[in-house]
């Protein structure tokens, strides 16, 4: 049985960090990698570029710190959005350029992970290989510590439709148009089910081919996404460097915001009425500020669109309209008609909606969610809670152990609620809201869906476990479990601390072990439970999922690493000055010599 030291499952963004900074923080250890797609590069992977595909960030904002992209290397220009081919090449070249495609092991999944009860710890992984003609092997490895790098976005939910089997066109998930880009050229009419970015791009691809577009919104779902302009505010501020702005991260309510030091400026906007008032007002210019670049209310299909959350409350679903050409021009041409509405069935040839209407349809793409619980089944049965993992509420524990848990979020959520009073009356988005999978005419067989009432997730800075157990081995990792604006910056920071918590090596100051459990625990909770309140529409209320509050998160890294957090030149700069790949750069470095310094 091969047996490594290291094996990370995904091959995306944060899986390639964590492989890349493990190597650094252990050189010459054995390392794998292994990913059951095709090629690298999770959701930027060659067989998920579907068309039209671009990052929403601008060209400087969606890199690793250590490794710019240059226009010239990746003939890509300033101040435009990323196409998806360009980031597979980048994340290709990442690979290569420190010596991790040697160590990848494509069309390789994870079927189970077993972990071994000794001092030690460890893992036994039962994997299954396929070759490209489909020959399949199955086989186990071991490991001594396991990163899991699988993310939010990797396992499509597709449920069914009833009528399904008659319609006679072709029904697939969103994630994978590309396998089906050929129906832009065969099919007539599109039905694009779901108000997400996916839903948007798909229909911005139909409707740009010539194929009549119907974007069909559930009347008791989420509603549509933000969308915004790259430039935001009466300023003009770009608004991924918007987001990562010191002193504009203060106006947003965080659980860890007080990392930074600028405790007494955040007690202010957030634990005082007059403070409350200039923060709502923040946001209002700013939700504002992008409903009016929008122009929603110029046309009766554009103002569909309007979303029906305060930006405040949005988490990561708030996207860029980084489009060729006018998105919501096509919607006032009727090329890409809206529908708040349900899907009730299918028959041959048609979608059936709720409101009677009847559309004509080749394809149905639905953009239904994802399973965000790792694709892997952990073992021995039930250590997913002891891991931190979602799973399913037990329905017969101990008094003992339901107190413990009860207190837990009890303390959790007086604590928040404490400290940011606005969080108790949270808006309503949707008074009809539905579970997808308890809609009529929509089944599914999974047993795990987006809808189902999971525990969110429970790990300690979103990566590791608060367990005696796992305390003592440190031998498993998650990271990409948290999603931001930021997530090139928090995959190579996440990866370079991982390292150092499995080698004991974290700062002085941060001490994850058993004696300091009770306290990591509601620590824990705190941060995890606050996106529940923070972020009640998206994947707050299930994993870490945030925007403004990004670089408290990188600042908490960086102290538990021993490092300086405020990158700037003077206050002035620090405050106002955005932070990007740029301010990283050196963090590896300044770690490596902290190091030999104690």
């Amino acid at each position: 049985m091969e047996t490594f030291d290291c094996v990370v499952v995904g091959a995306g963004w944060y899986g390639l960090a964590a492989a890349k900074q493990y190597q650094f923080t252990y050189p010459g250890s054995s390392l794998v990698v292994f990913d059951g797609q095709s090629t690298l590069g999770g959701t930027w992977a060659e067989e998920r570029l579907y068309p039209g595909l671009k990052s929403n960030n601008l060209l400087g904002t969606y890199e690793y710190p250590d490794f710019p992209m240059t226009p010239s290397r990746f003939n890509v220009k300033v101040d435009t959005h990323i196409p998806g081919v360009v980031i597979h090449e980048y994340l290709e070249a990442y690979a290569a350029e420190f010596g991790i495609a040697q160590h990848i092991r494509l069309r390789t999944r994870i079927l189970s992970a077993e972990h071994q009860d000794t001092v030690d710890g460890g893992w036994i992984l039962t994997i299954d290989s396929w070759d490209a003609d489909g020959e399949h092997e199955q086989r186990r490895v071991g490991a001594r510590r396991l990163v899991v790098a699988t993310g939010l976005t990797s396992e499509a939910f597709l449920p069914h439709f009833d009528g399904q089997e008659t319609f006679g066109g072709r029904v697939f998930h969103g994630k994978h148009f590309q396998q089906n880009r050929d129906t832009m050229d065969t099919a007539k009419s599109v039905v694009v089910f779901g108000g997400t970015k996916f839903a948007w791009d798909a229909a911005y691809a139909y409707a740009t081919a010539g194929v009549q577009t119907h974007m069909v919104i559930r009347s008791s779902g989420h509603g549509p996404c933000w969308t915004s302009p790259p430039y935001v505010t009466p300023l003009k501020r770009w608004i991924e460097k918007l987001a990562n702005t010191r002193a504009l991260t203060w106006f947003s309510p965080c659980a860890w915001g007080e990392v930074d030091g600028y405790v007494k400026t955040r007690n202010f906007l957030h634990g005082t009425a007059l403070g409350r008032g200039i923060v709502d007002m923040f946001w209002s210019i700013l939700g504002d500020d992008v409903l009016t670049l929008n122009e929603f209310d110029s046309h009766p299909e554009t103002a569909k669109l309007k979303p029906w959350i305060g930006a405040m409350y949005a988490g990561t679903s708030f996207s860029l309209l980084n489009y060729d050409t006018d998105f919501y021009q096509l919607v006032r041409d009727g090329k890409i008609r809206i529908h708040i509405s349900e899907i009730t069935h299918l028959s041959p040839g048609k979608v059936h909606l709720s409101d009677g209407v009847q559309l004509q349809a080749d394809v149905l793409l639905a953009n239904t969610g994802w399973k965000h619980v790792p694709p892997i089944q952990f073992l021995p049965e039930g250590i997913d809670k002891e891991l931190g993992l979602p799973h399913v509420p037990d329905m017969t524990p101990t008094p003992a152990d339901l107190a413990c848990q009860q207190d837990l979020i009890d303390q959790a959520d007086k604590q928040i609620l404490e400290r940011f009073p606005r969080l108790k009356n949270r808006p309503v988005w949707n008074k009809a809201y539905m579970p997808l999978t308890e809609q009529k005419g929509i089944a599914s067989q999974d047993a795990v869906t987006p809808c189902t009432p999971l525990t969110p997730f429970m790990l300690h800075r979103f990566m590791v476990p608060p367990s005696a157990r796992f305390l003592q081995t440190r031998d498993v990792g998650f990271v990409g479990v948290v999603s931001n604006f930021s997530n090139t910056l928090t995959a190579h920071l996440q990866g370079l601390w991982l390292g150092a918590y499995f080698s004991g090596r974290l700062a002085p100051g941060y001490d994850p072990s058993a004696t300091r459990l009770d306290a990591l625990r509601r620590e824990t909770a705190v941060h995890n439970r606050f996106g529940h309140w923070r972020y009640p529409v998206d994947w707050g209320n299930r994993a870490p999922s945030f925007i403004f509050d990004a670089v408290p998160y990188l600042d908490l890294l960086q102290r538990d690493l021993g490092l300086e957090p405020c990158r700037k030149k003077g206050a002035l700069a620090e405050a106002f000055s955005p932070y990007g790949p740029e301010d990283y750069r050196t963090v590896n470095d300044e770690w490596t010599a902290s190091q030999a310094a104690t």
